[in-house]
C-alpha cells in the first residue's frame, strides 16, 4: 500500500498594513516571442501592479520596482521574493538566514529603505499573495485579451499588453472585493497608503557587472538609519 501524502496545510500569513510586499515575475508566454509579467502585491490591502516584460534582468527588475512604488504612492518597509538570482546571489552564504545578495540590488533596496526578505526553501505558499495573483492574471487578463487577438490574426505583445492592463488593474483586479480580505483592495490601499515610507528621489545608482560581492549587511550611506537594515542579515520569511 502507498503511504498517504498529507498535503502541506495552507497558513495565510497577514501582515500590518504598510510592511510587506511581495514581488515576482511570472512566465506568460514561452518561445523566442517570450512575454514575462512582474507582479507585486501588498500584503495588507492586496493591491496590486502588474507590467509584461520580455526579459528579466536586473535593469528590467530595478525599473519595475520603481514603477510599481509609484503606482503605490510609498515604499513597503519590506519586500518577500523567491530565490531571484538578481536579488540573492548565494543564499544561506555565512550560515543560516546569512545570504549573499546582489550587490547592485542590495544599493537600490538601500535606496529606496526597503528590506529584502526571502522565502523559505521550497516554502513558496510563502508568497502566496502574489503566486495566486498570478493564475487570476492569466484567466481574467491574458487570456481574454490572447483570444481577442487571435481572432484577428495577432498576437499580444509587451506594449500591447502594458497599454491595456493599466485599465484592468485600475476597473477590474483591484477594484472587486477580494475573497480573502473581503474588501476592495484600492479601497484599502488608501488606508494603507498613509503607511508607507515616502518615495525617495528615483534612485541614480548603475548597474555593474557582479564583481567583489559585499556579504549581506554593509555601512549605508543613504538617509535610512542602519537599523533599518539590521534584519538584513536574518531575512527569512515568517
Amino acid at each position: 500500500m502507498r503511504p498517504v501524502v498529507t498535503p502541506e496545510p495552507l497558513i495565510r500569513f497577514e501582515t500590518d498594513p504598510g510592511r510587506q510586499m511581495q514581488a515576482d515575475f511570472a512566465t506568460i508566454r514561452r518561445g523566442r516571442d517570450r512575454l514575462a509579467a512582474f507582479i507585486a502585491t501588498l500584503g495588507w490591502s492586496r493591491a496590486t501592479y502588474v507590467e509584461f516584460v520580455t526579459d528579466e534582468r536586473l535593469e528590467t527588475l530595478l525599473g519595475c520596482h520603481e514603477r510599481a512604488f509609484n503606482f503605490f504612492g510609498g515604499v513597503p518597509r519590506e519586500v518577500l521574493y523567491d530565490n531571484m538570482r538578481t536579488v540573492v546571489t548565494d543564499r544561506d552564504k555565512y550560515g543560516p538566514g546569512l545570504h549573499r545578495y546582489n550587490r547592485t540590488f542590495l544599493d537600490f533596496a538601500r535606496h529606496y529603505g526597503f528590506l529584502p526578505r526571502l522565502c523559505r526553501p521550497f516554502r513558496a505558499k510563502t508568497k502566496g499573495k502574489v503566486e495566486r495573483f498570478i493564475g487570476y492574471l492569466r484567466r481574467s487578463f491574458y487570456i481574454a485579451l490572447a483570444s481577442q487577438f487571435r481572432a484577428d490574426g495577432l498576437k499580444v505583445d509587451r506594449d500591447t499588453a502594458n497599454a491595456r492592463v493599466g485599465t484592468w488593474l485600475r476597473e477590474v483586479a483591484n477594484a472587486r472585493v477580494h475573497a480573502t480580505t473581503g474588501e476592495v483592495p484600492l479601497v484599502r490601499l488608501e488606508l494603507e497608503h498613509g503607511r508607507l515610507q515616502p518615495l525617495p528621489p528615483p534612485w541614480s545608482g548603475l548597474i555593474k557587472p557582479a564583481r567583489g560581492k559585499l556579504p549581506a549587511l554593509v555601512p549605508l550611506g543613504y538617509q535610512h538609519s542602519l537599523r533599518i537594515y539590521e534584519e538584513l542579515i536574518t531575512a527569512e520569511a515568517e
